[in-house]
C-alpha cells in the first residue's frame, strides 16, 4: 500500500533530513570534549568514520577524560642503586674480613690446614652478596615501577610506594624553587636527583625525585615553572590565553591554553651564553657537553638576560677563605704547641721512664737528635697539606659557577665533580644578604647570598647546611661589584634605601659592658683560669715532684692571662666596630638592617615580605631609652627574624608606624 510505503534512504555518508552533520571527530552539540594535552588543539581530522567498537556518544553525553601522561624516572634507578647498596655491602665484608684475617695472623694462626674451610666460607659470603644484591635489585624494580610522576593542569604529583602507596601533591604557584644535584657517579651517568622546595618552612619536606635523566630534568624544570608563572598570572587577573601566550614567550614552554599565538611567541625565546671566566671552567664546560651516558640532548631552558662567573682571582680567594681551612691552621699550630709541651716537659724535668726514654733515643736518631723541632715541623706539615687540600677542595666545589637571570627566576650552578643547581623564582627572594668576614672586610670583598624559603630536606647534614645558608650567588666578589649584579639578577631590589640610622649613642657603653663583660671570651675564660690555679695551688702537696708541677701550673696559667687579655682587648674592638657599623633604613617599599663588627652583616628586604615586626625592652634599655627591633621574614627553614639592638627608642617608634598596615610611609 502506497500509505505504508516506506520513504527512500539517502545513500551512505549522506546526512539524513532534518539532522546536521558533525565532523567524525567533533562532539555533538552540548557535548564537551578535552583537546589534546599537549598542543591544547583540538584532535586533527581523520576523514575516517569512528570504528564500529566506538561509537558515537550520545548528544549531551560528556568525552571520556584524557589523563595526562606518567613519567618514570630513569631505569638506572634499578641498577645503579642496586649496584650503590651491593658496593657499600661489599666493602663491610672486606673490612671485617680483612681485620679478622690479619688478627688470626698476629694469633701465629696459619690457614694451610684450614684452606678448605676458609674457601668455603668465602664462597658462602660471595653467594651471601649475590643473594642480597639480588634482592635488593629486586625491590629496586618495583619500586621502579611504582615510581613516577604526572604533570597535571593544576598540580604536580608524584606517585611511589609498593605496598603503602604515597601520592605528593605540590600545587604549581606553591613551588619555591627546583634544584638539581648529581653525584660524581650520577654525572658519569648522566641522571641527577631533582628537588622540588614549596614554601612549607619546617613542616614540610622537600619533593625529591631521585635519579632522573638530565635532559628530562631540565625540560621538568622549565615545565614547572613556566606553569608557576602561568597559575601566578591567572590568580592575579590575566586572561588565561594571554598569560599561556607570555608564558610561551619568556620561557619557550607552550601550554595547552596558549594556541598557535603560543607557538608564535614561544619561536623567539632563546638562551644565551657567556664564555669561561676560570681554569676550571674549561671542565665544568666539557663535562656539561658530554652530559653523562644517559644524558640526553640539551633543552632550551628559556632566555638568559644577565649571567656571570668567578674569575681566577675569585676562585683563588674563595678556597682561601674556606673556614674549614682556617681551623686546620689554627689546630695545627695548637697540635704544634702541645707537642712542643709534651717533649720538652720530660725534658726539663728528668723524670723520663725507660720506654719513653728508647722511644726519645729512636726518634732522635731518626730526625738528627732534634725531636722537639721533628715533632712541630711533622704537626705543621700536616696542617698545611691539609690546608691546601681542604682549599683545592673548595676550588673544585665551585668548579664551574655560574649564576644567571632566566626569565623570572635566578638559577646557580657549581661543582666540578659533584654538581649542583639551584633556581629559585624572583617573587620567592624574601631578602639580599651581603656578609663580610674580617677577612674579606680587609681586602674589600664580600660573600652575597639570597634568602629564601627552603623546605626541611631529607638528605646529609651537608645539603642541610647549605640549604641555611641560603643562595649563594657570588662566594668572593669585591663591595663596588654587588649594585651591578644586584641591578642584573634581582632589579627588583634596586629601590633599596642607602642612608642609613645608626643606633642610639649610648649603645656604645653598652656594647663594651655586653661585649666586654656579660659575653666576654677573655674575661670569663681568665675566671676560669684563675679558679684552676687557686684549686691546683691549694691541694696539691709542695713538695719536690709538687713544686715542678705548680711551676708549669702557674707558668701556663701567666701565660692564659696573658692570652685572655688579647682576647678582652679584641672584645671591646668589636663592641666598638659593632656600634659604628651597625644601623637600619627603611624607604616606601624596603628594610635594610646592618650588624657590623668584626663580620659585618647587611640585610636587605621588601616591606611586603615582612610577616611582622616588633621592638623588644629590658629594664636596662628602658633606662637608657633604647629598644630592639625585630622583623620576622619567611626566609630559610622556619623563617628567619632579623633584629637591631639598642636603636633609639624615637626611632624605633617611627619604624613600627611605617610597619603598620597603611602606616607612615617614608619618602
Amino acid at each position: 500500500m502506497a500509505d505504508n510505503q516506506q520513504p527512500a534512504r539517502p545513500p551512505v555518508g549522506q546526512p539524513q533530513p532534518g539532522f546536521s552533520q558533525q565532523p567524525p571527530n567533533q562532539p555533538y552539540p552540548g557535548q564537551p570534549c578535552w583537546n589534546d594535552p599537549v598542543t591544547g588543539q583540538p584532535p586533527a581530522p581523520s576523514g575516517q568514520p569512528y570504528p564500529p567498537q566506538q561509537p558515537a556518544p550520545y548528544p549531551g553525553q560528556p568525552c571520556p577524560p584524557q589523563e595526562p601522561p606518567r613519567h618514570h624516572v630513569h631505569h638506572s634507578y634499578i641498577w645503579l642503586g642496586s649496584i650503590q647498596a651491593g658496593a657499600a655491602m661489599f666493602f663491610v665484608v672486606l673490612v671485617s674480613g680483612f681485620s679478622g684475617f690479619v688478627g688470626a695472623l698476629a694469633d701465629g694462626e696459619t690457614i694451610g690446614g684450614d684452606l678448605p674451610l676458609l674457601m668455603l666460607v668465602i664462597g658462602a659470603i660471595v653467594l651471601g652478596l649475590v643473594l642480597i644484591i639480588g634482592l635488593v635489585a629486586l625491590f629496586q624494580w618495583l619500586s621502579y615501577k611504582h615510581l613516577y610522576y604526572v604533570i597535571g593542569p593544576e598540580e604536580f604529583n608524584l606517585y611511589s610506594g609498593i605496598f603503602n602507596k604515597k601520592r605528593v601533591h605540590v600545587p604549581y604557584q606553591r613551588i619555591q624553587s627546583v634544584d638539581q644535584r648529581a653525584s660524581l657517579l650520577q654525572r658519569l651517568f648522566g641522571v641527577c636527583t631533582v628537588s622540588i622546595d614549596t614554601a612549607g618552612g619546617s613542616n614540610n619536606k622537600a619533593v625529591q625525585v631521585p635519579y632522573v635523566q638530565k635532559s628530562q630534568a631540565e625540560q621538568l624544570r622549565t615545565e614547572l615553572f613556566a606553569r608557576k608563572q602561568y597559575a601566578t598570572a591567572v590568580q592575579e587577573g590575566m586572561a588565561p590565553q594571554e598569560a599561556a601566550v607570555a608564558v610561551a614567550a619568556a620561557s619557550g614552554v607552550v601550554l595547552p591554553q596558549a594556541g598557535a599565538a603560543g607557538q608564535a611567541a614561544a619561536a623567539g625565546a632563546g638562551a644565551a651564553g657567556q664564555a669561561p671566566h676560570n681554569v676550571l671552567d674549561a671542565p665544568a664546560e666539557i663535562w656539561t657537553d658530554v652530559r653523562g651516558v644517559f644524558g640526553g640532548s640539551a633543552v632550551d631552558t628559556g632566555k638568559v638576560t644577565y649571567e656571570y662567573g668567578l674569575s681566577n682571582k675569585e676562585l683563588l680567594f674563595t678556597g682561601l677563605s674556606n673556614n674549614t681551612a682556617f681551623v686546620l691552621v689554627i689546630l695545627g699550630i695548637l697540635g704544634g704547641a702541645a707537642q712542643f709541651a709534651s717533649q720538652m716537659a720530660p725534658v726539663l724535668t728528668g723524670m723520663v721512664d725507660p720506654l719513653v726514654g728508647q722511644f726519645m733515643l729512636l726518634s732522635g736518631q731518626l730526625f738528627g737528635g732534634n725531636l722537639v723541632a721533628a715533632g712541630v715541623a711533622l704537626v705543621l706539615v700536616v696542617a698545611a697539606v691539609m690546608w691546601l687540600l681542604s682549599i683545592v677542595g673548595s676550588a673544585i666545589s665551585f668548579g664551574g659557577f655560574r649564576a644567571c637571570r632566566r626569565d623570572n627566576r635566578i638559577e646557580v650552578e657549581r661543582g666540578l665533580l659533584q654538581h649542583q643547581f639551584q633556581g629559585v623564582s624572583v617573587d620567592r627572594v624574601q631578602s639580599v644578604i651581603v656578609k663580610q668576614s674580617f677577612i674579606r672586610r680587609l681586602l674589600g670583598y664580600c660573600e652575597l647570598s639570597l634568602g629564601k624559603i627552603d623546605a626541611a630536606a631529607e638528605g646529609s647534614d651537608e645539603q642541610q647546611k647549605s640549604l641555611s645558608q641560603g643562595l649563594v650567588v657570588h662566594p668572593f666578589v669585591k663591595m663596588s661589584r654587588v649594585p651591578e649584579i644586584l641591578a642584573g639578577l634581582v632589579p627588583e631590589f634596586a629601590g633599596v634605601p642607602v642612608e642609613s640610622t645608626p643606633v642610639a649613642p649610648v649603645a656604645l657603653r653598652r656594647a663594651l659592658i655586653r661585649r666586654g663583660i656579660i659575653q666576654g671570651t677573655g674575661l670569663w675564660l681568665a675566671v676560669v683560669i684563675a679558679i684552676g690555679q687557686v684549686c691546683s695551688n691549694a691541694f696539691i702537696v709542695p713538695d719536690a715532684d709538687g713544686l715542678t708541677i705548680l711551676f708549669y701550673i702557674n707558668t701556663g696559667a701567666f701565660i692564659g692571662y696573658a692570652l685572655c687579655l688579647v682576647l678582652f682587648v679584641l672584645d671591646l674592638v668589636g663592641a666598638v666596630l659593632w656600634f659604628r657599623g651597625s644601623g637600619f633604613a627603611y624607604n616606601e617599599h624596603f628594610m635594610q638592617v646592618s650588624n657590623g663588627g668584626f663580620a659585618r652583616e647587611t640585610v636587605s628586604f621588601p616591606r611586603k615580605k615582612i610577616q611582622f615586626g616588633y621592638t623588644k625592652t629590658n629594664p636596662f634599655q628602658r633606662r637608657a631609652r633604647t629598644a630592639t627591633v625585630s622583623a620576622r621574614t619567611a626566609a630559610g627553614i622556619g623563617g628567619t627574624t632579623i633584629r637591631l639592638i639598642d636603636v633609639c627608642e624615637e626611632d624605633a617608634r617611627s619604624w613600627l608606624d611605617w610597619l603598620k598596615p597603611r602606616g607612615n610611609v617614608v619618602e
